[in-house]
């Protein structure tokens, strides 16, 4: 199989396809573009938890530690335990909940050592008081199966509200932030030195720096409280990835503004140098709305100071079409992600 997450095909047919056991108090659980499973024990209030996983990047000692085995290669994109958990909490965000608690497994190599392990759990720490929540507990453990750091975040929050009533047709769509701001910083950081032959220092440092905008947890906390009936974070496979999650999960089609879509003009630059597509690079920061209000929600984000834009409205059927213009097309089924190309 191809690196980055399974397509959609093998996860319906050999993972999601084989889950059967079900309970109760389960109000919604695995599926394409299902991030979160949502619960309610008490049968009032309402709970959700997700796992997320990663190769990771260290400060200091432990990013030596990688950048020196043949392992570190764009096409396995490592990532710090900071931004693992921000992932997380992110995942939470999108299904409408906070984050109050994680776990951690880190799977380490043999050739580890105690403070590079100290270093991680240092910046665990401080990421968890930033978003002000606990690390309750977890597993560590030195492994030959691993020549990298691995870790699993696995993330608790409860719901800040009712359940979403979810996608419908007839919707307008809404996109925060920008999309490929995740990939953009990615790919800045790896190659600096050659943009900065080609553009000035100014652009290639926020490009680097787009890193501050991935915490979609403001933009969701205003969209509850303003008329949002789904979301979902952009992540692996860019914006159209997102799309087509979002419009798989519900069943039912979309009609995307292909010159709507927000893109920085760093990104731009960035992937052009890199010969990337941005729709489909790591769109983390960008979260994907719909609303039965597409305006009254733009507002409210904007007066939050969250940047937005309706790029499209959901739709009858199954069609997912791309509006360029003069020209119509049909979205693919998400590909691999530009980011291990």
């Amino acid at each position: 199989m191809k690196i980055g997450k399974v397509s959609e095909s093998v996860l319906k047919r050999s993972v999601l396809k084989n889950i059967r056991s079900k309970n109760t108090e389960i109000i919604s659980g695995a599926g394409v573009g299902a991030d979160c499973a949502i619960f309610a024990p008490s049968g009032s209030v309402k709970y959700a938890s997700c796992v997320q996983e990663a190769r990771l990047s260290c400060d200091g000692q432990a990013e030596e530690y990688l950048l020196s085995k043949e392992a570190d290669e764009l096409s396995t994109p490592a990532v710090t335990i900071g931004e693992l958990i921000q992932k997380a909490a992110n995942n939470l965000a999108a299904a409408g909940a906070g984050i109050t608690a994680i776990q951690t497994v880190f799977l380490l190599p043999t050739d580890f050592e105690e403070p590079q392990l100290k270093k991680l759990m240092i910046q665990a720490e401080e990421k968890a008081r930033e978003l002000q929540i606990q690390i309750a507990g977890g597993q560590t453990r030195i492994t030959e199966t691993v020549s990298a750091p691995q870790a699993i975040v696995t993330a608790h929050g409860k719901l800040w509200g009712d359940t979403l009533s979810g996608i419908k047709p007839g919707q307008d769509i809404v996109v925060t932030k920008w999309i490929g701001l995740e990939g953009t910083a990615m790919l800045a950081h790896r190659y600096k030195e050659g943009l900065l032959t080609r553009y000035p220092e100014y652009l290639v440092e926020e490009a680097a720096g787009f890193g501050r905008y991935l915490s979609v947890i403001p933009e969701a906390a205003t969209a509850v409280k303003s008329g949002v009936c789904a979301m979902h974070d952009a992540s692996e496979g860019g914006i159209f990835a997102a799309l087509w999650e979002i419009a798989e999960a519900a069943g039912v089609g979309l009609t995307i503004d292909l010159k709507k879509l927000p893109l920085r003009q760093e990104t731009v630059e960035v992937c052009e140098y890199c010969d990337v597509n941005p729709y489909e690079l790591k769109a983390g920061g960008s979260m994907v709305m719909t609303t039965e209000d597409g305006p009254g929600l733009v507002a409210a984000l904007e007066a939050a100071r969250i940047p937005a834009c309706m790029v499209g409205k959901v739709t009858e059927g199954k069609g997912r079409i791309l509006l360029n213009e003069e020209e119509v097309r049909y979205m693919d089924r998400p590909r691999t992600d530009e980011i291990y190309r």
